[in-house]
């Protein structure tokens, strides 16, 4: 009845809050939202591509152009002849958003208390990559909101999913229907013709992991260290970002890559937990190179 303005309980007891779209909007896409503004430093516009490349050589590798970081444009518009950045111009802005954005919650959150008759809550979630490197004044937009929010009004304040529930632990109860951030709320993105080809594979994988995992519980040294890389290789396998990649068709041969090379590295450590003949060396090789959640315990998978 609350819409996503409230959280639920599933049938298992885990919370699950819903994404603000409205709030979304106004921070996520370049085209309508704040930074997309043309005040703002221009991403796509870089030194290492812009300047005679005798100038550029010392700080670059070899003759091969490429982003060194420096950028000297604001987004301008819809034109390649961009104006220079101006850094005071561009927080003001953000300062600028900041408020604008903070006034639309405000306003949003008094409409929705008189109309649910409860404490309702905002959830608007980002990619962290979008603050200071897409959005280069995201960063500086987060400090004014947040100091805005402290000083500048008295109708909502920040907290967290965990003190929400504390303050409003009692939530109906259902079970969510699928959705993802993704184009249309579905899971067409990572579930298409492009891609689908990587999840028999990768279903397979996790079945052989939750049944080596129940067969070794117990096990320490070696085996558990090889049972924890399996685990580290499924988990890189499974990352969502290989089957978005072949979605957009960008480093689509990269992404196959990484996909089969842990998808190869999983099987072939089950194969030597399997047959009780580890090769340490490599096995040293692969935890040096995909290193990730160094403190993974094995035993999450099993039953």
């Amino acid at each position: 009845k609350c819409g996503v303005f409230a959280p639920v309980y599933t049938p298992s007891g885990v919370a699950a809050f819903g994404r603000d779209s409205e709030s979304s909007k106004s921070v996520w896409p370049a085209e309508e939202g704040y930074p997309g503004d043309y005040n703002y430093r221009e991403f796509y516009r870089d030194v290492g591509w812009d300047l005679e490349m005798d100038y550029v050589r010392p700080y670059i590798h070899g003759d091969i152009r490429g982003n060194t970081g420096i950028k000297y444009y604001r987004i301008t518009g819809r034109t390649d002849k961009k104006e220079p950045y101006n850094e005071h111009r561009a927080l003001e802005t953000a300062a600028m958003h900041a408020g604008n954005f903070l006034f639309n919650r405000s306003k949003q959150l008094e409409h929705l208390n008189d109309y649910l008759h409860m404490k309702p809550v905002i959830v608007s979630p980002y990619d962290a990559e979008l603050f200071g490197h897409w959005w280069y004044e995201g960063p500086y937009f987060i400090e004014y909101l947040m100091r805005k929010a402290h000083y500048d009004q008295g109708v909502l304040r920040m907290t967290t999913p965990s003190e929400y529930l504390s303050e409003n632990p009692n939530n109906q109860v259902l079970t969510p229907c699928f959705s993802s951030w993704g184009y249309k709320g579905y899971n067409e993105v990572w579930l298409n013709g492009s891609n689908h080809w990587i999840y028999p594979h990768l279903h397979a994988a996790a079945d052989r992991m939750i049944s080596l995992a129940n067969q070794h519980k117990g096990c320490y040294g070696l085996m558990e260290k090889a049972l924890n890389q399996a685990g580290r290789e499924l988990l890189l396998a499974q990352s969502s970002d290989w089957a978005f990649i072949m979605k957009t068709n960008t480093t689509v041969p990269y992404a196959v890559k990484r996909t089969e090379e842990h998808l190869l590295n999983f099987n072939r450590i089950c194969d030597m937990v399997q047959n009780n003949g580890i090769d340490e060396r490599w096995l040293d090789d692969a935890v040096f190179r995909n290193n990730i959640f160094p403190d993974i315990d094995f035993r999450i998978y099993a039953d």
